[in-house]
């Protein structure tokens, strides 16, 4: 009985994935506006009535899989352990982990930040919203502890971290669309450089005096 239960949870597990997968390509094609369960049902090989026992909508669907990407997120930001464990080192290890999951999985940042359907988070309800943003910044805390570590107040640590993540996913967005070859640069060098010089400000004797307000 034990076992015959294991495999119907399997089951369950892999037409739910199947689903997601489907999803995920209707979304990139049509976004979410665009998008319907029929439309997702059929990508996916079943009736529209089928997949109702796994998510009650579109939008559930697309909750799901934006969660399981912060999760992929997560767990890549906790890989990064640098061995040295001072606060600088962690600082950029940690940044360098979340630009590098979103540089090398361009679809990723896609669904992180709506770019599906238009730069606003329409369909999700605030629920939703606050549990994606909750597992987003923790994504980013380790950068903003490493901050505080460094000799910023918290509040200038969560300024600093802001600014270095609007960086960064502008330098992103710059390469995902091809625009930064207009500018004969590279995402990842600018990104590197923004961090050093921020790792240097922090540990400066005068920047000292003047970010911890």
């Amino acid at each position: 009985m034990e076992a015959r239960l294991q495999r119907q949870q399997a089951g369950s597990e892999s037409r739910r994935a199947l689903v997601l997968d489907a999803a995920r390509a209707v979304f990139e094609e049509q976004g979410i506006d665009g998008a319907s369960m029929r439309e997702i049902a059929r990508k996916a090989g079943y009736t529209p009535g089928a997949i109702y026992s796994y998510f009650d909508s579109k939008e559930a669907i697309y909750g799901a899989l934006l969660s399981e990407s912060l999760e992929r997120l997560n767990a890549a930001v906790t890989a990064a352990e640098p061995a040295d464990l001072s606060a600088g080192a962690l600082l950029q290890a940690k940044a360098r982990a979340w630009f590098t999951f979103f540089a090398t999985n361009p679809r990723e940042l896609d669904l992180g930040f709506y770019l599906v359907h238009g730069l606003a988070p329409r369909g999700l309800t605030s629920e939703w919203n606050q549990r994606l943003n909750a597992r987003l910044h923790d994504a980013l805390a380790p950068g903003e502890r490493a901050l505080v570590q460094l000799g910023f107040k918290p509040a200038a640590a969560l300024r600093e971290n802001t600014a270095l993540f609007a960086h960064g996913i502008g330098l992103l967005l710059l390469q995902h669309t091809g625009r930064i070859r207009m500018f004969r640069q590279d995402a990842g060098d600018l990104f590197a450089q923004y961090l050093g010089a921020l790792v240097l400000r922090a540990q400066s004797p005068k920047e000292q005096k003047t970010h911890a307000a």
